[in-house]
């Protein structure tokens, strides 16, 4: 056991630059296809809780626009990333005369419209999750779906689907291995490619094992917080809204009924 756990120290030692080269794209991947893959989540949000219009004509492209969302969301929430990565990328190949992408950029594309058709429902959900007299106010005052989304909507909806986003993100992190069946160089890449020089197999999976659980634990922590920290004061102050002095107007939450 001894020998075992010094050949593993010796060989994250030894090849730490491949580990961190591959971690930093690792991290870069995951990080960006997720904050593009929300991004798509909240446009096909939004666009999918257009109300219906009294314009015929703007209905029908409304419902065009939908069912092209509809179709991508299933297709890429019925199919796995590794299938995707190599239908997007050699299908680039061959509709270009061989000329493939760029290895990261094509990893960041594939992993974010990956995560967008996940976020696309999860955006919706919390959405849906908002109550329907927020609309009804906002359009009372003025404002247009677009504005009732961006200034009501949006915000509380993004508080309520953080969990979800925070574990897309976690699990991003862990599918970018499936990127290497292109040649992508994350984590498992380097991993698979120290295995090869220094024929030390299930030592050098070990490191990359607890390389990915230090990576998801710490950023699931980070993510938690950041929740914690959204979720506000367990007590609320109420100032000047009467003669009584402002400490007689804490309520705890153990005080509520």
């Amino acid at each position: 056991m001894i020998n075992f756990l010094k050949d593993v120290v010796n060989i994250l030692i030894e090849y730490k630059g491949y580990f961190l080269q591959g971690i930093g794209y690792t991290m870069l991947i995951a990080l960006t296809g997720t904050i593009i893959g929300l991004l798509i989540g909240l446009i096909t949000g939004v666009i999918r809780t257009i109300p219906k219009s009294k314009n015929s004509l703007l209905n029908g492209i409304l419902k065009v626009v939908n069912a092209i969302i509809g179709i991508y969301v299933e297709v890429f929430r019925g199919t796995p990333m590794m299938v995707q990565s190599m239908v997007i990328f050699w299908g680039y190949a061959f509709m270009n005369d061989g000329q493939t992408l760029p290895l990261i950029p094509a990893g960041i594309f594939i992993v974010s419209i990956n995560t967008g058709a996940y976020m696309a429902e999860i955006v919706r959900g919390g959405i849906i999750s908002i109550d329907k007299g927020q609309f009804e106010g906002s359009y009372s005052i003025g404002m247009n779906h677009f504005q009732t989304m961006l200034y009501v909507v949006i915000p509380q909806a993004i508080r309520n689907i953080l969990p979800a986003i925070s574990n897309e993100f976690v699990i991003n992190i862990k599918d970018t291995s499936v990127l290497n069946v292109i040649g992508v160089t994350e984590l498992f890449f380097f991993t698979a490619k120290i295995s090869k020089m220094n024929w030390a197999i299930f030592e050098t999976y070990v490191v990359a094992c607890v390389i990915y659980f230090i990576l998801t634990f710490t950023i699931t922590r980070i993510l938690r917080y950041i929740e914690q920290c959204l979720d506000g004061p367990s007590a609320y102050l109420l100032h000047h809204s009467s003669t009584l002095p402002d400490e007689s107007f804490v309520v705890n939450k153990e005080e509520r009924p």
